[in-house]
């Protein structure tokens, strides 16, 4: 029987670092190459990124390079989707890694199942072996860091268990390509959350997300707590400003970071006046370093290595803080449309 055709697009921007270890796990796919193209679509990439993939695509020709001198994920993501040649389509990053089985798995779950969309666990591990890199992984893959994200390991299932079942939402994607002339392209004015908005619109048109537990991507998050910070402020404002195009967030838990800086925030602000709110904030604060102190311990002693407990107790903090902040800036941004 003949395999579908697949192409797996790959939007990217200063991955110099990463895009190397992506493509040598795609090319290491057990899916027959005849049947595959790889598409990395650069996004004026200012390190060396644009020199590593024309190397691959010089060695394997079934790898291309296309531009997108408009730099954003979404248009990215839209060149590599309108320029496939595949019957299936698959959206992948360039900060992971990919099992053996990935595609395969992924084409053979959305055929068996009718799915329209098919995604699966991501595994968070460090891209370096320090102490913050570590900490930040980890934290990604914890209950109290992710919310209890069905598609990250620790967060809820565990890859490798449970079974698949339909979802609101799953990380990376495997797309039957007839989704994309049902439904259109990603919002190419949302810089994130696209996809997000993207599974709003393919719900509403009727289609099927299917989360596969036993399907695995190994991520590689930010390594420095700056860096991390940055990236949480930016989540939290994509995590508001997609309800601007009708997509609220998915999940109560998009939300509880928000909430809970405002808690902080509010009562300090009415303390100028009314002293006694001053207190609240204390309370809401020692309520949140008691629940940390808790996670970081239990994540360090079941790591076998208590010196990870600070730094946990400052990823969380930094998750927390940083995610929460953006959502204000984002809310500020959608109320006072600036």
């Amino acid at each position: 029987m003949v395999r579908p055709f697949v192409s797996v697009v790959i939007p990217c921007r200063n991955e110099e670092k990463f895009i190397g270890r992506c493509l040598d796990s795609i090319v290491a796919n057990d899916y027959p190459k005849d049947r595959l193209e790889i598409l990395i679509v650069n996004g004026a990439s200012t390190d060396k990124t644009r020199e590593i993939v024309e190397g691959y695509s010089k060695k394997y020709p079934f790898i291309k390079l296309l531009e997108n001198p408009k730099i954003t994920t979404p248009i990215s993501m839209n060149i590599g989707v309108k320029n496939a040649k595949g019957d299936i389509i698959m959206i992948t990053g360039a900060h992971s890694t990919y099992n053996p089985d990935y595609i395969s798995k992924s084409v053979r779950y959305l055929e068996d199942y009718g799915a329209d969309n098919v995604g699966g666990a991501l595994v968070t591990k460090p891209a370096v072996g320090t102490y913050s890199a570590r900490a930040i992984a980890l934290a990604l893959s914890s209950f109290f860091g992710t919310g209890g994200a069905s598609f990250r390991v620790g967060g809820g299932l565990p890859a490798q268990a449970g079974k698949p079942r339909w979802v609101d939402t799953a990380f990376g994607g495997c797309f039957r390509k007839e989704v994309f002339r049902k439904i259109g392209y990603f919002n190419e004015n949302l810089t994130r959350s696209q996809d997000m908005e993207f599974s709003i619109r393919l719900h509403k048109a009727g289609g099927k997300i299917l989360f596969a537990p036993d399907i695995s991507t190994t991520y590689y998050p930010k390594t420095t707590f700056g860096s991390f910070f940055k990236h949480n402020i930016k989540d939290g404002i994509w995590a508001i400003l997609p309800m601007k195009y009708g997509a609220p967030p998915f999940k109560l838990r998009h939300l509880v970071s928000l909430f809970f800086v405002l808690g902080l925030i509010v009562p300090l602000i009415i303390s100028i006046w009314l002293p006694p709110f001053y207190w609240l904030t204390a309370a809401v604060l020692a309520l949140y370093l008691a629940v940390s102190l808790y996670f970081s311990a239990s994540i360090s002693l079941k790591e076998k290595n208590i010196l990870l407990l600070p730094f946990l107790v400052i990823a969380f903090a930094v998750r927390h803080f940083a995610y929460g902040i953006g959502s204000i800036i984002g809310l500020a941004r959608l109320v006072f449309r600036i």
